[in-house]
């Protein structure tokens, strides 16, 4: 599958080149931008220094940011007049710092890494100069419930070992590549990047029931793989479940516990792609036709019905709703 060029990073911010006295409440909106709105204060606004970095891949967002001691809170009236709903990964880079919600707190040093909702107030404490690498993304990328995510945010993973040692390290490396301008551009790399949070997460639901963990972390492994698989017209229920060496019923099983048959699963991501591609101003000479072939669509007439089923329009209707030329003749017709 080719991989498709992004431009630059979509925030870039260096308070170091402002004045001193600028610095903090710029960088303040940064970080604003980039995130939820949250209320930040810091004990040396006069010399403080901070940076952002961030990019948007597939489904989820990724930033990198730094600055002097400080804390950030997300309020209750915050949230009401602005709620995405997402869930927010924090990776502690460099630093210390303490992230607290739902009555938790997580303390986490250089390769730690928690979850926290921005549905609910939480509080990021930095007691000095720190850098972190944060990824936004949907609820239901974890594929958990929001009721196991509740259970789970501000509860520190530690990069050390295992699961997390793997998810510190390729966070890390993910971090490298957006400040080098070289995050890689495809949706799969988002899917693979958000089911390994989902078995991570996972495996720390009821340590008291194995059983469930494991079932849950299999769901990750096999959504990981289809994601990996949308552009194969030829995939089928069969072949994932011959993937993972499990029969199709109990494949069928899993998933439909979680609300979602196996095509239907199959169905939506690749929609999903398929909006993102016609979204990107850099695959406007694509054919539609052969946008959806891309993503295992092969006949362009049933891709073009089950999009407009998904979405309210057709693929070329859809793409034109986001080119330059669109926007320019609302514009003008507005004026």
């Amino acid at each position: 599958m080719t991989e498709v060029a992004l431009p630059e990073p979509l925030q870039v911010f260096n308070a170091s080149l402002l004045d001193s006295g600028e610095r903090f409440e710029a960088w303040k909106e940064a970080v604003n931008a980039a995130f939820v709105p949250l209320t930040v204060t810091t004990t040396e606004p006069g010399c403080f220094s901070g940076s952002l970095v961030g990019q948007s891949v597939g489904a989820m967002h990724v930033s990198e940011v730094s600055g002097s001691a400080s804390q950030v809170q997300r309020t209750s009236r915050q949230i009401a007049a602005n709620d995405p709903g997402l869930i927010k990964l924090g990776l502690q880079v460099r630093g210390y710092s303490v992230v607290a919600q739902d009555g938790r707190e997580a303390a986490l040093t250089p390769g730690d890494f928690a979850i926290y909702d921005t549905s609910r107030p939480y509080d990021l404490y930095f007691d000095d100069a720190f850098r972190m690498l944060v990824v936004m993304f949907p609820p239901d990328s974890m594929q958990l419930s929001r009721r196991h995510i509740a259970s789970l945010t501000a509860s520190r993973v530690s990069g050390r070992h295992g699961f997390g040692l793997l998810m510190s390290t390729l966070l890390g490396a993910l971090g490298q590549q957006l400040h080098d301008g070289k995050m890689p551009g495809t949706a799969s790399v988002s899917d693979a990047l958000l089911s390994l949070v989902s078995a991570v997460f996972a495996e720390r639901i009821d340590p008291g029931s194995p059983q469930n963990s494991a079932r849950l972390v299999l769901l990750a492994r096999i959504q990981a793989y289809i994601s990996s698989h949308l552009g194969d017209a030829e995939l089928t229920v069969v072949q994932v479940a011959a993937a993972h060496h499990i029969s199709v019923r109990y494949l069928q099983k899993l998933c439909e516990e979680h609300g979602e048959t196996v095509s239907s699963w199959i169905r939506r991501k690749r929609l999903e792609k398929c909006r993102l591609d016609l979204e990107n101003p850099q695959l406007s000479g694509r054919p539609v036709s052969a946008v959806g072939m891309q993503w295992g669509f092969t006949d362009a007439s049933s891709f073009s019905r089950a999009f407009k089923s998904a979405f309210g329009q057709a693929p070329a209707e859809y793409r034109y709703s986001f080119t330059p030329l669109r926007r320019f003749k609302e514009q003008k017709d507005d004026s």
